[in-house]
C-alpha cells in the first residue's frame, strides 16, 4: 500500500561569474574569427550536475539520520524498513536510528519529537497518517532537520524538503495498458478489477489509471470487486467476484499480498480461463510469474525501496549533495517513482529488490 520544505542556504558558487566572463571572450574572439567558438564547458558541482567525477558513492560526513514507518503487518511495509537499513549497512557514513515500527499515530509523533530533541541531522518517516504527523514535521523542519516523506503525503508541502512517492495512477495506467496489448482488440472481453480499500485515495487513483487506460482500447471494466489489502479479503472478495462472473477474460488484481488470497479462490473455484496482471510486485508474485504455470502472467511495481530512496536523499542532503546524474545541484523536491510492468521476460530485472508477501 501506500506521499514540505525549510529554506537552507543555497550554495553559491564562483564558478557563474567564471563561465559569464567566459562566454564574454568567446562572444568577442567570435566575431574576429571564422572559426565558430566551442560551447562552454558547464559548470561542475560536488556530486552535482556531469555524473562522471562525482563522488556520491564514496563514503563523506557522518550522517544521523532518524527513520520511523508504520508496523511491518504487510509484506510491502516489511520491506520498506528492511530495505533502508539494508542501505544504511552498506553506507558507512549513514547511523540510522530506526524506531519501532507502530500503528499508534501518536506513538509516532513521539517518536519524532524524539528525533528533534536528539538533534539527529535528517528525519525519513513513512507516516502512518500523513495529515496527523503534518505538525510535528513541520517542527523538525523549522528545527532545522531536513525531512524526507515517504509515500503518505503530508497535508502541508513545508512539512518536508523532499517527498518520494511511488505511482498509483500510473500503477492502474500499466495494468490497463498491458491488459489492452494482451487483448489486442477483442471486442468482448470480460474485464475485471480486485481493488484494495475502496475509502482510500491510493486505489482511487489506481482505479482512474486503470479505466482510463483501458478506455483508450475500447476496454472496460465489467466486474469490480474491492478487498483490503489482507490475504483473507482478497480470498474473500474473489470468491464473490468468480461467483458473480461466470466467464473472464482477465483481471487486475491492485495488491499482490492480497494476491495470495486471490490466487487461492481462483485454484479453489478451479478457473483458469482468463490471465491475471497483479500489483506492487512481491517476490512471490514474480516467482509465479517467473514458472510460468498458472494465471498470473504480470504485476505492476509499487517500489518497495521508497524508504531506502529516502535515506539516500537524506544523506545527500545533509552532504550538501545533489543527484550526480542531473545538472541541477540541489536535491528535487519531488522524486516519483515508475510503475514498470514485470512479465516473464524482465522479471529477472526486478526480483533482487521485490519483497516477501
Amino acid at each position: 500500500m501506500p506521499a514540505h520544505h525549510h529554506p537552507r542556504p543555497v550554495r553559491r558558487h564562483l564558478v557563474g561569474a567564471v563561465v559569464l566572463g567566459s562566454a564574454a571572450l568567446l562572444a568577442v574572439s567570435g566575431c574576429t574569427n571564422n572559426t565558430p567558438a566551442p560551447a562552454p564547458a558547464p559548470a561542475q558541482s560536488s556530486g552535482a550536475g556531469a555524473g562522471s567525477g562525482s563522488s556520491n558513492d564514496a563514503a563523506g560526513q557522518k550522517v544521523t539520520i532518524g527513520f520511523s514507518a508504520p508496523a511491518a503487518d504487510h509484506g510491502w511495509i516489511a520491506s520498506i524498513t528492511d530495505q533502508a537499513k539494508a542501505t544504511a549497512t552498506a553506507n558507512s557514513d549513514i547511523d540510522l536510528k530506526v524506531a519501532a515500527g507502530t500503528n499508534d499515530v501518536n506513538q509516532q509523533i513521539s517518536q519524532v519529537e524524539t528525533f528533534i530533541n536528539d538533534k539527529v541531522d535528517a528525519i525519513v518517516i513513512l507516516p502512518f497518517d500523513g495529515a496527523a504527523l503534518t505538525t510535528v514535521a513541520k517542527k523538525a523542519m523549522d528545527a532545522g532537520i531536513p525531512v524526507v516523506n515517504v509515500d503518505r503525503e503530508f497535508s502541508d508541502p513545508n512539512a518536508a524538503r523532499v517527498t518520494v512517492l511511488g505511482d498509483n495512477y500510473g500503477m492502474g495506467v500499466s495494468a490497463g495498458q498491458y491488459i489492452c496489448d494482451q487483448l489486442q482488440g477483442k471486442s468482448d472481453a470480460v474485464v475485471a478489477e480486485i481493488a484494495g480499500i475502496d475509502s482510500l485515495p491510493l486505489t482511487q487513483d489506481r482505479s482512474k489509471g486503470f479505466k482510463d487506460a483501458l478506455a483508450k482500447c475500447g476496454q472496460d471494466v465489467d466486474n469490480r470487486v474491492a478487498a483490503d489489502f489482507t490475504v483473507e479479503g482478497g480470498e474473500k472478495a474473489t470468491s464473490n467476484l468468480l461467483q458473480a462472473a461466470p466467464k473472464i477474460d482477465a483481471i487486475w488484481n491492485h495488491d499482490d499480498d492480497q494476491g495470495v488470497g486471490v490466487l487461492a479462490a481462483i485454484k479453489n473455484a478451479n478457473r483458469s480461463e482468463f490471465f491475471m496482471v497483479g500489483g506492487a510486485g512481491s517476490a512471490n508474485a514474480m516467482r509465479e510469474i517467473q514458472s510460468g504455470n498458472g494465471v498470473l502472467k504480470a504485476t505492476v511495481i509499487y517500489p518497495s525501496t521508497q524508504g531506502a530512496d529516502g535515506v539516500k536523499l537524506a544523506r545527500l542532503l545533509v552532504q550538501k549533495k545533489g543527484l550526480s546524474d542531473i545538472q541541477e545541484v540541489e536535491v528535487p523536491r519531488k522524486v516519483q517513482l515508475y510503475a514498470p510492468v514485470v512479465t516473464k521476460d524482465n522479471v529477472d530485472q526486478y526480483l533482487g529488490t521485490a519483497f516477501e508477501s
